[in-house]
């Protein structure tokens, strides 16, 4: 573990080059080609998507935010006291600490993110707001098999919380494997809190992730821009073009980058070639029912019958399962 001031430390599980690597040459041998989206969250990606939350077109952030600032204290009486509460993906940590400011007697709060620097400030500003509380955070791709810190007072259960509907961002079969997992890490009198944005029109979605400031596309080109930078690729994000598409079918946002002409590209030794208007694939960005998504999760070993807390517009939705008898 490292050390960082602020009274934490961080377990430094980051991936490193080589993956990063391994996974931008594996993606773009396929058809159709992808880039994998948690390699998003470098440093200046992770400020690009803190802005992203500030848009008026982005009704994700606020909506939960706003459900959290108002049934924080219902959610924090249905986990429970004496909890561990394991944090997945939770950035600046600004949702996490409205739940923990009502938990009873939280006995430790464990942040996993891909972002190190994004963790490391908000770790050190929450154990200045909160120095009673044992705060052991985790630099890691929170999608592998991880062996968490163990807090120093043993707690009753663990709770993970996992908001910004980012479960969205996996493929069906993919999600229900995850949520067994987490649905393991809770264990029996454990319990999951999960942000899940919710399916609606079409204008409203595509309008969130095609916003008209242009953050999201330099969100979306800084996937490149990091391969130029760490990999040594030579993309010409000049002959790139961001576009989101909402596929009702799928019931997904899909984000694409376009390319504007035929280009080859290299990366790691390798040469790709590109025609005008093929696309790489960068995130998928699945949309749920209420039904739909308590049926994945008690697919995965949580009771269907949730808690459920959702705005008057059921733009967004935060559910508590808990793990099944």
């Amino acid at each position: 573990m490292s050390g960082v001031p602020g009274r934490v430390a961080v377990l430094d599980l980051e991936p490193v080059s080589s993956d990063f690597l391994a996974e931008v040459v594996t993606g773009l041998s396929r058809t159709p080609r992808t880039l994998p989206c948690k390699f998003f969250y470098d440093e200046r990606g992770a400020d690009l998507f803190q802005k992203i939350c500030e848009l008026p077109e982005y009704y994700i952030t606020r909506t939960e935010t706003k459900l959290l600032r108002r049934y924080a204290p219902e959610i924090a009486e249905s986990i429970g006291p004496n909890a561990a509460l394991i944090g997945f993906g939770t950035g600046a940590g600004i949702k996490t600490r409205l739940l923990l400011e009502h938990l009873q007697n939280p006995i430790a709060y464990i942040p996993v993110d891909i972002s190190k620097q994004r963790l490391i400030d908000s770790a050190i500003e929450l154990s200045h707001a909160m120095p009673a509380l044992e705060i052991l955070p985790v630099c890691a791709d929170y999608l592998q098999e991880l062996q968490f810190p163990k807090p120093l007072r043993k707690p009753d259960h663990v709770a993970v919380f996992f908001p910004g509907s980012t479960i969205g961002n996996l493929d069906p079969p993919v999600a229900a494997d995850f949520l067994r997992r987490v649905c393991r890490l809770c264990g029996q009198s454990g319990g999951l809190i999960i942000g899940i944005d919710l399916q609606k029109s079409r204008a409203v979605l595509e309008a969130a992730y095609n916003d008209s400031a242009g953050v999201t596309a330099e969100f979306n080109l800084n996937l490149l821009a990091r391969a130029n930078r760490e990999l040594g690729a030579d993309f010409d994000l000049s002959r790139w073009t961001h576009r989101a598409v909402y596929n009702e079918s799928e019931g997904r946002i899909e984000m694409h980058l376009i390319s504007d002409a035929d280009q080859n590209v290299h990366v790691g030794g390798r040469e790709f070639a590109f025609a005008r208007g093929e696309k790489i694939i960068t995130e998928f960005s699945y949309k749920h029912t209420l039904e739909g998504f308590a049926r994945l999760a008690a697919s995965a070993g949580f009771r269907e019958a949730a808690r459920v807390w959702t705005d008057p517009e059921q733009l967004f939705a935060i559910f508590h399962f808990a793990v099944a008898e």
